[in-house]
């Protein structure tokens, strides 16, 4: 699959690809955040599937940052996925270019038509265009699917617009799947997706403190801010290396440590049974059950305690489940 990271002005900027499609190629687009590419993404990429002839290019065009971390950064929601897990979602999904692009103060300033001229016209030769209902595009969201369907008509290209996807009367959100994983309803989440949620990261050097207590870890930091979780977790973790990748059970600590004076947002990945130098390794970790929430105790002794607690609890739990596939 073909990256593009790009910001859309009548120059490109210093550094970036033009990314036009190749003479004599039509795209098939979908528009849209794709925050965890979930069930609800996949439908539209999934239609644009379905409209596309021999030779046509299937390209999504997102943002990043999220358009909420720009305005109201107080605010802003969760991330279900980085940057690069949403990337090799949508390669798994047989997306041929992904238009990444930098959503800031001047791109926000982007009219509508602009924004219809200068990416779908200019650079992907769109044939079909795919949204979802309630698409909204330019500046102040002026744009809606109507205003898409006449551009489209003056332009060449058609628009199509895919419904809410529901499961079982749910409408499939990312604000649905987030709210599943701050409960703890790790099942609900995976349905939503369309897979187990995981988090992946490569491991940095930490205070060592779980290793003077005999708990030594593997530190990961958190680079899809904010995170969804906080906590303690029973996970499977496997090490990315190009070896045989084997799921291996763990308990996991995902918060900032209160109780030795934590201030970065750490994913702490505690191995049963397993030792091996893991720094600079990339692991993923996939959450299975919610233990309890991250809590400030008074004593380091109290919090060996229950890190005993915690282990013995998510050995129980992951030692009756299989290996993700």
């Amino acid at each position: 699959m073909q990256v593009i990271r790009h910001r859309p002005t009548t120059e490109s900027a210093p550094g970036t690809r033009p990314g036009r499609a190749p003479a004599g190629v039509r795209s098939v687009v979908t528009i849209g955040n794709f925050d965890g590419v979930h069930r609800g993404h996949q439908a539209l990429i999934n239609q644009c599937q379905e409209l596309a002839s021999p030779g046509d290019q299937l390209a999504v065009v997102t943002f990043e940052p999220l358009p909420q971390a720009l305005f109201r950064p107080e605010d802003a929601p969760a991330r279900l996925s980085t940057i690069r897990q949403k990337l090799q979602c949508l390669a798994a999904l047989g997306v041929h270019l992904t238009w990444l692009l930098k959503f800031d103060r001047k791109f926000s300033r982007l009219s509508a038509h602009e924004f219809v001229q200068q990416v779908l016209v200019n650079r992907l030769a769109a044939r079909h265009v795919v949204v979802g209902h309630d698409f909204r595009f330019g500046h102040q969201r002026t744009g809606d699917r109507l205003l898409l369907t006449s551009l489209g008509e003056e332009a060449g290209f058609q628009v199509h617009t895919v419904d809410s996807f529901c499961d079982h009367d749910l409408r499939i959100s990312s604000t649905v799947i987030r709210q599943a994983l701050a409960a703890g309803d790790f099942p609900l989440a995976a349905r939503l997706l369309g897979r187990p949620f995981r988090m992946e990261g490569r491991v940095v050097q930490g205070q060592q403190l779980g290793r003077t207590l005999g708990y030594p870890t593997a530190n990961l930091r958190i680079r899809a801010r904010p995170s969804p979780l906080q906590g303690i977790f029973a996970v499977f973790c496997r090490v990315c290396d190009g070896t045989d990748g084997a799921w291996l059970p763990a308990v996991s600590s995902l918060g900032c440590r209160p109780t030795v004076g934590g201030e970065e947002p750490l994913l702490e990945v505690h191995f049963f049974d397993f030792d091996r130098d893991l720094y600079g390794k990339r692991l993923e970790v996939e959450f299975v059950a919610k233990l309890r929430d991250e809590t400030r105790f008074d004593t380091v002794d109290e919090l060996m305690v229950q890190m005993r607690r915690d282990e013995t609890a998510a050995r129980e739990i992951l030692a009756t489940l299989n290996q993700p596939a």
